[in-house]
């Protein structure tokens, strides 16, 4: 019995990877856009917001949840496509985060270009399981 709710979670959790991380790419943006404008406003309130563990302890949640739901896809569905796509906006999000936060590097922009990738990936791969 025990294993059996063990699987329909498991099995909850990968059917809902997704649409976790295409969640958490929306709330990247949100706060890649907020630390911009707070930065550009209130340097105090944006150097909170642009400290770099936030930054490492996001991409590595990222990360793991883009293993989870585009690796998933490619064992349900066989296509490549979305986890291809979802790595090449996790390679140019952690591409930025080694720009400087100087707002004239482009920072930002590259970030919102990955995590944007990173959601199509994502938004591909639930596509194609559906």
């Amino acid at each position: 019995m025990a294993s059996r709710m063990q699987t329909n979670t498991l099995d909850w959790i990968e059917s809902h990877a997704d649409r976790w991380a295409i969640g958490l790419s929306g709330l990247c943006m949100v706060h890649c856009l907020t630390s911009a404008v707070l930065l550009a406003l209130l340097s105090t309130a944006g150097g909170l917001l642009l400290n770099p563990l936030f930054h490492e302890i996001g991409l590595t949640i990222a990360i793991g949840l883009g293993i989870l739901a585009l690796g998933r896809g490619i064992v349900q569905h066989g296509y490549m496509m979305p986890a291809s796509v979802g790595a090449l906006g996790l390679g140019i999000m952690a591409g930025a985060m080694n720009l400087p936060h100087d707002g004239s590097s482009g920072e930002t922009v590259w970030t919102l270009v990955g995590v944007g990738l990173l959601a199509l990936g994502h938004d591909l791969n639930r596509r194609a399981v559906n």
